[in-house]
C-alpha cells in the first residue's frame, strides 16, 4: 500500500515578520502589530487576510494510512518552533513518499509551508523532486510530482472536486456535515489567532487534527465514488478510524466520535 498522508496547517500572523517589514517599534504589543497589519490589509483589498509570506505555522496535523494502520498525529508550538515543525513534515515525505491529500492545499497550506521553509532553510528535496533528482524513481515523477497541480501526488481534493474552478468549491465544514460527518467542532479558522493569544494553543491543535480526519473520511467517499474502495472495503476504512480514535480516549475524539452520524 502506497502511505497516503492528509494534512493540514494553521497559522498566526507572522509578528516578527511584520516589526521588521514595517518597522515597528518593540513597544508596540503584538496584538496591536496584528491589527496593524489587518488594517493595512483591509484597506488594500478588503479582507484581513495576511499573504501567505506573513503567516507563521503553528500547527500541521497528519493522518496517516499506510500498511501498519491509521493514525493521527500534530508537529505544534510551543513545544516546537517553526521551522522544526516545518522540517518534521517534509522529513516525513522524504521517508514516505506518501500520496499528500488536503483541502485547500494548494491554494494555502503549501505556499505557506514553501514561504516558511524557506524563511527558516528548510530542506526538502523529495518534495520538490520534479524528475531530476538522485531518488531511483526520480524520473516518475516528471510525470507525476508534488508540484504539479494535475498530477496525483498531492491532491488536493477541494481544487480537483470543484474542477479547479475556484467559484464551485466547497467548505470542508459544509460538506462534511451534508455527509453526516462531524465538521468542524467549536472552532473554525478565523478563530485561531484569539485563540492563541489566550494560550489556548491545544484546542488549535485538537480542531486542527479534526480538520485532517474530516478530510482523510471526505476523500474515502471519493475513492468509494471513483472506483477505488468497494463498498465493504470503505466500511471497513470507516471503522478503522473510529477504533483509532476511540483508543485515545482525548476528549476532542470523544466529541468528533459523538458527533458523527454516517451510516
Amino acid at each position: 500500500m502506497t502511505p497516503t498522508l492528509v494534512f493540514d496547517i494553521e497559522t498566526i500572523p507572522d509578528i516578527g515578520g511584520l516589526r521588521t517589514l514595517h518597522e515597528l517599534p518593540a513597544t508596540l504589543a503584538d496584538s496591536e502589530v496584528a491589527e496593524f497589519a489587518f488594517q493595512r490589509q483591509r484597506a488594500k483589498n478588503g479582507s484581513d487576510f495576511l499573504p501567505h509570506y506573513l503567516q507563521r505555522v503553528i500547527v500541521i496535523s497528519c493522518a496517516l494510512r499506510s500498511d501498519e494502520g491509521f493514525r493521527v498525529w500534530s508537529l505544534a508550538e510551543p513545544k516546537s518552533g517553526e521551522g522544526e515543525i516545518i522540517q518534521r513534515f517534509f522529513d516525513g515525505v522524504e521517508k514516505f513518499t506518501p500520496q499528500l491529500v488536503s483541502w485547500n492545499g494548494g491554494g494555502f497550506d503549501l505556499p505557506v509551508l514553501h514561504y516558511r521553509g524557506l524563511i527558516h532553510g528548510v530542506a526538502a528535496p523529495r518534495y520538490w523532486d520534479m524528475g531530476e533528482g538522485d531518488y531511483r524513481d526520480s524520473r516518475d515523477f516528471k510525470w507525476n510530482n508534488y508540484i504539479g497541480r494535475y498530477h496525483m501526488r498531492h491532491l488536493d481534493l477541494m481544487d480537483l472536486l470543484a474542477m479547479y474552478q475556484p467559484r464551485a468549491s466547497a467548505p470542508l465544514d459544509q460538506l462534511a456535515r451534508l455527509m453526516g460527518l462531524p465538521g468542524k467542532l467549536g472552532m473554525d479558522g478565523s478563530a485561531v489567532w484569539g485563540a492563541w493569544q489566550e494560550g489556548r494553543s491545544d484546542e488549535i491543535r485538537d480542531y486542527c487534527e479534526t480538520d485532517v480526519v474530516n478530510t482523510w473520511l471526505v476523500f474515502l467517499r471519493f475513492q468509494r465514488m471513483r472506483g477505488q474502495l468497494t463498498a465493504t472495503e470503505h466500511a471497513h476504512e470507516l471503522d478503522l478510524v473510529k477504533a483509532n480514535l476511540a483508543a485515545t480516549g482525548a476528549a476532542h475524539w470523544r466529541e468528533f466520535l459523538a458527533a458523527w452520524n454516517i451510516g
